[in-house]
């Protein structure tokens, strides 16, 4: 703080110098969302110097107080924030907000920009990623013996009218509410604006009562510009035996000559209300530039308080390695992902199953084996085969509990099982019926692009589901997940193969795992390998003579492609079968690689797959599939009516040999 200068007086000029940084980045780069970062900035000021506990130069400490910006086009004010808080974020960073890159992308990135722990962008995901991480926070704290020591900080989170008009808040919050999560505290901007226009225009409720009925505490400030008030909030908020929505009133584009207007939200200010503004906030203020007091005023409240939580932490945990060491290597093997100390064995094979049982009977040796595993499915645990025997279910009774009962909230659950990852400390799961990955495909996007280690299990994978009819039979979902950028979407054929997927999905560090899972039962094929999953495909059953095709089959086309292979046999035609559980895998072979796998022309290669066949072509000039929805009966009869029986494919291979 200056000399001779008022708290109340520092407060402002630091508000207003950070208004006027976030501003000379959007105008810089001709691109940005002014409106709800000019309104908010006191609230994001308040919350750094006075209640975030976290260090900047210890970013990833493990104990921090985590905030996730879910408004994620509000990100200017962020960047400016961290850079005036002491993050490696340098003013030139600030100059290249948006640029092609920069470590300031148009939204937050997880791991572009230091200090950044969550992506954010679509709308209401980020409420719903801080309220996976208040649940990692109390599970962590509740599974070892005087957790508290270790594991023992806040989440915060800011979000706009737009996070809330999205449908994943609400299951968020319900979920939140109905845990008790009372370490999460929620800051709510009413800025009463969104792109198109006032809210007035497509909302109406009182969201204070919103919350409230879904058990939340509830606090209210009336100036978005009083310090003091939402300092107060804040600290009332910290007391609270519920999770927390400080519902802010604020005005949109504050300080511009369009203050109230929605033309602020998503457009840089014309170059005089630019000039204008910034002059109102700060007199004489130069583009780009912060006077030393602004920088002294956040590094003696949150850098300090910071570093010296930081340091009382370190001490408070090198004496908790020495007084419970076991449980400490437990922790510490939860946070590095180090799964190798707990010797998951394969359980033992079966000649016929469906792979969703066999997957239950992996996950249930590895939730054994793995202190730090957390996850289940919304509300298919028997289904999907998710369920624990004898576990209580995690909920304010039972922190310590591995299964979560996320009830029919598939989006969140996918959304929270980002945050509990991001938060780190965990191995988790969830499962869903796999066409139902359409309610959460954006979350399952996320985890790719924050290169977080999610495992989506995803069963009742094909036709075979039969009864339930085309609303529950996937088509294009499969063809959709292998097209997302780094998901590893592995569709196992039988046991073997799913025991390996499951271990790939837990050894990686740094991508989300999709294992497709039958209903139906499989039978063991003889050649099958756990092993060769790691490669994405690989020769399952060779010809009796040199081959003239190749069939290419994942799941359960795998048995069928080799009953055709024997029909075909008998009538001289020679073909191999390749198993491909994972495209995404086989695609980063090296062409030797793939080549020794597929070793024939393309034109001799037919794909086999009982759904859509998109992603086949790229592998095979004939392709087998399905690109229409299904039908409602018993399995075998469906399976009939679309020509998927080993008597049907043969004559179509057949008549694909005959054309040639």
């Amino acid at each position: 703080m200056a000399e001779n200068q008022s708290p109340k007086h520092q407060d402002e000029k630091s508000i207003n110098s950070i208004r006027c940084l976030l501003l000379d980045e959007i105008q810089k780069a001709n691109s940005g969302h002014p409106g709800m970062a000019l309104d908010i900035a006191p609230a994001m000021y308040v919350l750094f110097k006075y209640h975030l506990i976290t260090d900047p130069k210890h970013p990833s400490w493990i104990n921090r107080d985590r905030f996730v910006l879910s408004s994620g086009h509000n990100s200017a004010l962020l960047y400016a924030m961290l850079h005036i808080a002491g993050y490696d974020l340098t003013m030139d960073d600030l100059k290249e907000f948006r640029q092609l890159n920069s470590r300031t992308p148009g939204h937050p990135e997880y791991g572009v920009t230091c200090g950044v722990d969550a992506t954010a962008g679509p709308l209401g995901q980020g409420i719903a990623q801080a309220v996976g991480m208040a649940m990692a926070e109390e599970k962590l704290r509740a599974t070892y013996p005087e957790g508290e020591r270790i594991m023992n900080h806040r989440t915060y989170c800011l979000c706009g009218d737009g996070c809330l008009e999205e449908g994943i808040s609400q299951e968020a919050i319900s979920f939140a509410g109905h845990q008790k999560l009372n370490k999460l505290i929620l800051i709510y901007d009413q800025n009463t604006s969104t792109l198109d226009g006032p809210t007035s225009n497509s909302m109406s409720e009182d969201v204070r009562k919103r919350f409230e009925a879904a058990e939340w505490n509830t606090l209210e400030v009336f100036d978005g510009n009083d310090v003091s008030k939402i300092n107060e909030a804040l600290s009332e908020a910290k007391k609270s035996s519920k999770p927390t929505m400080i519902l802010i009133h604020t005005f949109i584009g504050f300080g511009t000559s369009n203050q109230g207007s929605s033309k602020t939200h998503g457009a840089p200010l014309k170059k005089e209300d630019y000039e204008a503004s910034e002059e109102k906030f700060v007199k004489g203020y130069i583009p780009f530039r912060v006077d030393e007091d602004v920088y002294q005023d956040l590094k003696d409240s949150f850098a300090k308080r910071g570093e010296e939580a930081y340091q009382a932490y370190e001490r408070e945990r090198k004496a908790y390695a020495l007084e419970h060491p076991a449980s400490y290597r437990d922790f510490e093997n939860g946070f590095q992902r180090n799964i190798e100390d707990y010797s998951i064995v394969s359980p033992e094979l079966k000649e016929n199953e469906s792979t969703r049982n066999a997957s239950e009977r992996f996950l249930l040796k590895m939730v054994n084996k793995l202190p730090f595993s957390f996850g289940g499915s919304a509300d298919v645990a028997s289904s999907v085969k998710t369920n624990i025997p004898g576990d209580p279910g995690f909920s304010p009774e039972h922190r310590n509990a591995k299964n979560i009962n996320f009830g029919i909230r598939e989006f969140f659950m996918a959304a929270a099982q980002n945050g509990i990852l991001l938060h780190g400390g965990l191995v988790s799961y969830v499962g869903s019926f796999m066409v139902f990955s359409d309610y959460f495909k954006n979350a399952i996007r996320m985890a790719s692009l924050e290169r977080v280690p999610a495992i989506f299990l995803l069963s009742h994978d094909s036709i075979a589901v039969g009864e339930d009819g085309p609303t529950h039979e996937p088509i294009e979902q499969l063809a959709a997940l292998r097209t997302i950028p780094g998901l590893d979407t592995i569709r196992p054929c039988d046991d073997r193969e799913m025991f390996g997927a499951w271990k790939l999905a837990l050894a990686s560090k740094d991508h989300p795992t999709a294992l497709i899972l039958t209903r139906q039962n499989l039978p063991l094929e003889k050649n099958s390998s756990e092993e060769k999953v790691a490669q994405g495909a690989y020769l399952i059953s060779k010809a009796d003579k040199n081959a003239q095709y190749e069939i290419i089959a994942s799941g359960s086309e795998v048995s069928l492609a080799i009953s055709v292979q024997k029909s075909l046999a008998e009538k001289g035609i020679y073909i191999d079968v390749i198993s491909m559980p994972s495209t995404n895998r086989f695609d980063m072979l090296s062409k030797e690689g793939q080549a020794k796998i597929l070793a024939l022309p393309r034109n001799k290669r037919i794909a086999l797959e009982m759904a859509s066949g998109a992603t086949w072509y790229k592998y095979a000039d004939h392709v087998i599939s399905l690109d229409e929805f299904g039908r409602s009966a018993p399995a075998n009869e469906v399976l009939k009516f679309f020509g998927f029986t080993p008597e049907e494919i043969t004559k179509k291979v057949e008549a694909i040999i005959k054309d040639e």
